[in-house]
């Protein structure tokens, strides 16, 4: 293959792009800001979606689906979640086009066709939701509602970056209500972990779990529980978040349930969700120079065996061989191709299979055969080993397992060799700067002491870890007392 893609080290950021593009994950469309997702890339997120849904379903959840459209009124309600999104709102004006009177060739925007109220594309769902929830809320015994709904959403961003920021992305996003408080938190809690267990045993990507600060909180919640994960270059990267939203949007929207006691009472929410941002997660988690790396457990194809021969009668032979080996792994529930295409050589297929980061590939080749030998080659280590044929499925099924154990190993040791403590703003901007990462810093609790930190650094806090032990020290910025440290990063 011709295609070469920036390394690391060049460009990270035109690195992470060719990865995208030459991977045939993804491309940019005709509409601005907007991507599409190319079959490779689209197959790797069915396999995070299908993992999802199956643990959101043994949670209790179940999917539905709501409007794309929200009317202005209704997304107006809870002022604290319009305003937090009002800038990134798509609106919908009219309803029709008609041909220009004075260019037969072109369409403009009918006047006539102007909607009696304004839509919104929905950039979240909780306004369209919640106000369906009203009528199918009455009493405790509807209580909990646990919907989930896979969908498109419309965001429309100034600076786009395909999967990581885009103007339309695809996301799931959990819509739940509960008759106490603690049960919505406990929901708000149980999800994050369901994110975190995904995240970190399906994609391999080793993550800190906790909670948002005020100023980095969703619109409309009264908390906001979140997993990081850092990347390669040392960004980090908001890979779930789960939201306690009170009963701010049951208030805003009037619904209400009559309890055991025959008492009137809002009922209490929670939401939560993640995208194809994941997409970018696994990407700059796991892939090197020569490609993309995919973990087994989300490989739409786990392995590839590529055959070696010479004229039709070779070919004959070594395809008896490559298809037992196909069916045998088959039969453990590992998906396989066998690439016997004559358009491509060899080599130029090795090539392919390790940008598109198939994680094993299996070389069949006659002169192998005559020694009951295949070469099996591992994409992680970029390593090969010849095995014994008939001890090909029971390998191969081990080596994915090793794989993947690997993968999130190699991310773990890279996140806590990134971790840095300090005890000084000028540390604190000198690591940033040289060594990049999570920084574990005293800060003393107050939105402007956060706020001037981001202005002067581009560091955000991006948690407050969960369980985080409680340490005396002083602010790294304002010198006042501080109780814990907090983790900030410069992130995506």
């Amino acid at each position: 293959m011709s295609k070469v893609i920036t390394t690391k080290e060049q460009d990270y950021s035109k690195w992470y792009n060719d990865i995208v593009v030459e991977a045939n994950l993804a491309d940019h469309s005709a509409v601005r800001g907007c991507m599409v997702i190319k079959p490779h890339g689209y197959a790797i997120w069915e396999k995070m979606q299908a993992a999802l849904d199956k643990m959101f379903k043994d949670t209790g959840h179940v999917n539905a689906y709501f409007p794309l459209f929200i009317p202005k009124s209704l997304f107006e309600a809870e002022e604290k979640n319009a305003e937090g999104f009002a800038k990134e709102c798509a609106v919908v004006t009219h309803y029709r086009l008609k041909t220009d009177p004075n260019d037969k060739t072109k369409l403009i925007v009918d006047p006539e066709a102007k909607l009696e109220e304004e839509l919104i594309v929905r950039p979240t769902s909780e306004a369209i939701i919640w106000s369906t929830y009203k009528g199918w809320i009455e009493s405790y015994r509807d209580l909990p509602l646990l919907i989930n709904q896979w969908a498109n959403v419309v965001r429309w961003e100034m600076r786009t970056r395909l999967f990581l920021r885009t103007t339309e992305f695809l996301w799931q996003e959990g819509h739940t209500a509960h008759a106490t408080k603690e049960e919505a938190v406990e929901e708000t809690k149980k999800m994050l972990e369901v994110y975190a267990d995904f995240v970190e045993n399906w994609m391999a990507v080793p993550v800190v779990k906790g909670v948002k600060t005020a100023n980095e909180r969703f619109a409309g919640a009264e908390d906001t529980y979140c997993i990081e994960a850092l990347m390669q270059d040392g960004k980090a990267l908001q890979a779930g978040t789960s939201h306690f939203l009170g009963q701010n949007f049951a208030k805003a929207f009037d619904v209400k349930f009559a309890t055991k006691e025959g008492k009137q009472e809002f009922v209490w929410a929670t939401s939560w969700g993640v995208s194809t941002r994941l997409m970018g997660a696994l990407i700059m988690s796991h892939s090197d120079n020569n490609g993309l790396v995919i973990p087994p457990k989300l490989a739409p194809t786990q392995v590839v065996i590529v055959p070696i021969y010479k004229g039709d009668e070779g070919l004959k032979k070594v395809s008896e061989v490559a298809n037992a080996i196909k069916l045998k792994l088959e039969q453990k529930n590992i998906s396989v191709k066998y690439d016997d295409r004559d358009s491509q050589r060899p080599g130029w297929k090795f090539a392919e299979y390790e940008l598109k980061g198939i994680p094993v590939r299996i070389t069949v080749g006659e002169r192998d055969m005559a020694n009951g030998t295949i070469e099996v080659a591992r994409r992680d280590l970029l390593s090969k080993e010849v095995i014994k044929i008939e001890d090909a499925d029971v390998y191969i099924s081990k080596l994915l397992d090793d794989m993947q154990t690997n993968l999130f190993n190699k991310a773990k040791e890279r996140t806590a060799n990134m971790t840095h403590k300090v005890e000084s703003y000028d540390e604190f901007k000198k690591v940033l700067d040289e060594k990049t990462g999570f920084v574990l810093a005293h800060w003393d609790g107050t939105p402007e002491t956060e706020e001037k930190i981001k202005d002067e650094t581009k560091a955000t806090i991006r948690c407050i870890p969960l369980n985080n032990p409680m340490e005396d020290g002083k602010c790294i910025y304002s010198g006042k007392p501080s109780t814990q440290r907090v983790l900030f990063a410069r992130a995506y």
